[in-house]
């Protein structure tokens, strides 16, 4: 199985507003949580492997039942340290993925390809609006500092959480939670985009509206139409 364990498919680029978040439908949004990877920046675990490895290789790296390369991503993100990942995966999984287990982790700088079009300027619209901006990603601890030390659009929201740290991770239910008491927001104000399904499917849960960004040119197009005055794209 390429790609993360336990995603499901949701519609993308519309707001979700099920389950605790249906009494929130239709009500002005007053803060917008963002999460980072493919959402404010780029996240390609396969540019960290080129120097490498080939294509075919990436690709077999990337089928979480041969590798637990998704597996083992979720363990950090869930405060595990890269060594105890890269020794999961020695013993669950053998050679080569815990070569390139390790071989991702010490070169991971890589993976970070850019930020996405138009998130740094949504950003300051959003704020020079008077919409609190906050974070809420799923990241370890030792790779965390990468990113927040090459893209200033992290430093520009109003504060963050981010998984390993807390040791809880998207989707279960106890961050959002976390997130929403240590930002000081409601859950009925708010916005949550996320580029994964069962992320923004556990944000309704929690009572947060949601949207499954896929196409981030549609997102400012998408806010301006829930009501938020922040310039159009002509």
């Amino acid at each position: 199985m390429i790609g993360w364990p336990g995603e499901v498919e949701v519609p993308t680029d519309v707001i979700l507003a099920d389950d605790q978040a249906r009494s929130s439908q239709g009500r002005p949004i007053r803060q917008v949580i963002f999460d980072f990877g493919n959402v404010l920046i780029y996240w390609k675990p396969e540019m960290a492997m080129v120097s490498r490895y080939g294509p075919e290789s990436i690709r077999e790296m990337l089928d979480n039942d041969k590798s637990g390369f998704f597996d083992a991503n979720n363990m950090m993100d869930g405060g595990a340290s890269c060594r105890e990942a890269q020794a999961w995966v020695h013993e669950r999984h053998g050679a080569p993925w815990d070569r390139m287990f390790t071989y991702y982790c010490e070169n991971f700088v890589d993976s970070l390809t850019g930020p996405v079009p138009g998130a740094r300027v949504l950003v300051k619209d959003l704020k020079a609006l008077g919409v609190g901006v906050w974070g809420l990603s799923n990241w370890g601890t030792e790779l965390f500092p990468y990113a927040w030390e090459q893209y200033p659009i992290l430093h520009d929201l109003d504060d963050l959480v981010v998984s390993g740290p807390v040791h809880m991770r998207k989707p279960h239910q106890d961050i959002y939670q976390y997130a929403l008491q240590k930002f000081g927001i409601r859950a009925e104000d708010a916005l949550f985009i996320d580029d994964k399904g069962m992320n923004v499917v556990a944000a309704n849960q929690a009572g947060i509206r949601s949207v499954c960004l896929k196409d981030p040119y549609k997102l400012r197009t998408l806010l301006i139409e829930s009501g938020l005055d922040i310039p159009q794209v002509k």
